[in-house]
């Protein structure tokens, strides 16, 4: 080697590395996923309303947390849906089949009003009931394995039926608190609030914009005939509502107490 020369590295150059190319990277193979798809059953899907908005919400979930995370959230949102078409079926209602909305859950979609408040909480409390099962069959499937991941996913399924219970429009427990006594209603409508004060979010300020705005127009027909027929529960229908929805809420409090995954996992 002569003077001139310069020595042979071992080592290569450390190059700074780009957060936008690596945020490209993640979201490469799900979207490439998604537009092949589309391609091939894009005509299907957008004929069925239902299936597309499962599809979608799917493979967000499992962009977020993993191919467990995606498929078993939108699963146990399936299953807490359904209990809602079920007793609009049974109730001799025309309903929609579920659709799905990433960051907000699912929905189902019903062209009439139930006949009256102890119907439209009958109809409240069976996606929560429903919901609350199909978490504790992945909880004991998560138990015989010893699966961890199984765990966590009927934690998240606890969660998310005990918070759809809090006593606000348009949640699930809006609906029922309606048949238990306008009070209840209330104490939703303060919970909302603080929720929004200590933990703001896009999502719970939504859901407080939108529930006050129908809180308001039920309030405002509340000396309308027909509105007064329709909030006329019997005592009895009432203590069955109130038992149904204060133990539920205790039952998913203790699931959730007994699926508490540590955060280091």
């Amino acid at each position: 080697m002569s003077q001139y020369e310069l020595p042979q590295r071992d080592y290569e150059p450390i190059h700074p590395k780009s957060g936008l190319r690596d945020l490209l990277k993640k979201l490469w193979a799900p979207l490439a996923a998604i537009g092949a798809l589309l391609v091939k059953f894009g005509a299907v899907l957008l004929k069925a309303k239902f299936l597309f908005s499962m599809f979608v919400s799917a493979a967000v979930y499992v962009w977020i947390g993993g191919w467990w995370f995606g498929i078993g959230l939108v699963g146990l949102l399936f299953v807490h849906e359904m209990g809602h078409v079920l007793e609009a079926k049974r109730q001799g209602l025309p309903v929609s089949a579920p659709f799905f909305i990433p960051f907000l859950g699912a929905a189902i979609q019903m062209k009439r009003m139930p006949q009256s408040a102890w119907h439209e909480a009958l109809n409240g409390i069976a996606g929560p009931i429903l919901g609350s099962l199909g978490a504790a069959v992945v909880w004991a499937v998560g138990a015989y394995y010893d699966s961890r991941p199984l765990i966590a996913l009927a934690f998240l399924g606890f969660f998310i039926n005990l918070f759809n219970l809090v006593p606000f429009l348009p949640l699930d427990g809006g609906r029922i608190a309606v048949a238990i006594h306008p009070g209840v209603v209330a104490l939703g409508l303060v919970a909302m609030i603080a929720l929004v004060i200590i933990q703001p979010n896009p999502i719970l300020i939504l859901i407080l914009i939108v529930g006050g705005m129908e809180t308001w127009r039920r309030w405002q027909a509340r000396n309308h005939p027909e509105a007064q027929e329709y909030y006329r529960v019997k005592p009895w229908q009432r203590i069955v509502i109130a038992v149904l929805y204060f133990g539920l809420a205790a039952l998913l409090v203790v699931g959730m107490d007994h699926t508490h995954v540590p955060r280091d996992f």
